[in-house]
């Protein structure tokens, strides 16, 4: 049965790192690629790392149901296609979203069996000097990232899971994370089309 793992955390934080090893070492995942309204970063590409989309643009799906989920960070628009959403589960793989704290509870609501992930620092200090090493940023908006990873520290006690993501330790958050994706294979509600078989019971 495909399943909808929901991944949250700062900015700065390092989620593509992780889940690009993630997704490098699991054939039966697929990535849902969100939507924004914010400007790519350098080397950042349109349907690879977001599908970029004016304000207008932006709010007219939103207003025909095409936009599962959203929320608005330093003054953009974050959203996932309901289509990209439909297309994965349709095929039968399991889906990663990327997703703000505001996305992964309306998601949840919509999906309750969706598993979800918060990806933390070690503390504030390293977020910031993360947020600063990638020299893209003002000073305004590195603020607002540090408000909003507090007010994320906060909403994280209803995550399903939180993974700390310490310096130099993409490889073993990675392989933290890839034992929850195991884990949950194995829950026993979802094992009954096995153990209803045990006997050649259907």
């Amino acid at each position: 049965m495909s399943k909808i793992f929901v991944f949250s955390g700062a900015s700065g934080v390092g989620k593509s790192s992780v889940l690009k090893q993630v997704m490098a070492t699991r054939q039966d995942l697929r990535f849902s690629v969100s939507c924004t309204t914010r400007a790519p970063r350098p080397g950042e590409e349109d349907g690879v790392h977001y599908y970029f989309m004016s304000r207008d643009d932006f709010e007219e799906a939103l207003s025909h149901g095409e936009i599962l989920e959203h929320t608005v960070y330093c003054g953009n628009y974050y959203g996932t296609l309901r289509s990209e959403v439909e297309r994965v589960l349709a095929a039968g793989h399991d889906l990663i979203l990327e997703i703000e704290a505001d996305g992964a509870m309306q998601v949840k609501r919509l999906f309750p069996d969706t598993i979800t992930v918060m990806l933390i620092p070690p503390n504030g200090e390293v977020l910031e000097a993360r947020l600063r090493g990638r020299g893209t940023e003002t000073d305004d908006i590195i603020l607002a990232r540090l408000r909003r990873a507090r007010e994320e520290i906060v909403i994280s006690e209803k995550y399903d899971y939180i993974v700390v993501n310490q310096d130099g330790g993409v490889r073993q958050c990675a392989e933290d994370i890839a034992s929850i994706l195991h884990s949950e294979h194995l829950r026993s509600f979802r094992m009954k089309h096995v153990t209803s078989r045990f006997f050649g019971e259907e």
